[in-house]
């Protein structure tokens, strides 16, 4: 006689925070089994340093009074803002030390798509183009899918008349660097989305993702992906004395 035994696996319920300061918005979100509880944001540009630390303490206050036990964090990872990415960075490598959770690591740039997505007004067979604005004609850009899958890599490009006229689908752009390439990519094919941020709230999915196949940082070595280097300017009749 022969016993055949199958094994059931259950998917762990996860309540994750996300975090996004990759731009001039700064979000928090709290999600539970891919789901959002509880999220917050600025628009107005303000300190992010300030932002964050008030809506992380609101968002710990939330769960502890709805007694979850917080199982990840994931951070927003670029490209993007410098100055933005490494305060979310950091802010998140302390919690996950603080706490002795997983650092899970989410493109901004596929959250951006994950929200077009999810509005259900992309025609099927559209490319996906999120933009950040990277000063003058130059924005952070990578192409998706309607499956989110990354069909273009992620790169600085300068936009001009001549950019992307190989591609013949639909192209759906969006993004705070969107606006600015408008004119120059005035195309059939070409439409665009405004009022498009990447946000916590839209990180959840790919965050619960990552955390289910257990695709976790180093947190001590964990870095932004800030696709060009940092350049610091200095004013012209600026003077620094030793």
């Amino acid at each position: 006689m022969y016993f055949c035994a199958t094994l059931i696996f259950y998917k762990r319920m996860a309540a994750l925070i996300n975090v996004e300061t990759s731009t001039e918005v700064c979000s928090v979100a709290l999600s539970l089994d891919g789901k959002v509880v509880w999220h917050k944001e600025n628009f107005d540009g303000q300190s992010h340093s300030v932002s964050l630390a008030k809506f992380i303490e609101e968002l710990m206050d939330y769960a502890q009074k709805a007694n979850l036990n917080v199982d990840g964090v994931a951070v927003s990872c670029g490209p993007g803002s410098y100055t933005g990415l490494r305060i979310g960075v950091s802010t998140c490598k302390g919690l996950c030390y603080g706490m002795d959770v997983p650092l899970i690591a989410v493109n901004t740039l596929q959250t951006m798509a994950n929200h077009v997505v999810k509005s259900g007004e992309v025609e099927a067979g559209s490319l996906l183009c999120p933009m950040i604005d990277a000063r003058r004609m130059e924005v952070y850009t990578a192409f998706f899918d309607g499956d989110l899958r990354q069909v273009k890599e992620t790169s600085a490009d300068v936009i001009d008349g001549d950019s992307y006229k190989d591609r013949t689908e639909k192209v759906v752009c969006f993004g705070n660097g969107a606006e600015k390439c408008r004119q120059a990519l005035s195309r059939d094919n070409f439409v665009f989305v405004d009022d498009v941020h990447p946000l916590a709230l839209d990180m959840v999915e790919l965050s619960e993702k990552a955390y289910q196949n257990r695709e976790f940082q180093d947190v001590a070595y964990f870095e932004p992906f800030y696709l060009k280097e940092f350049v610091a300017t200095v004013g012209k009749n600026k003077v620094f004395n030793n």
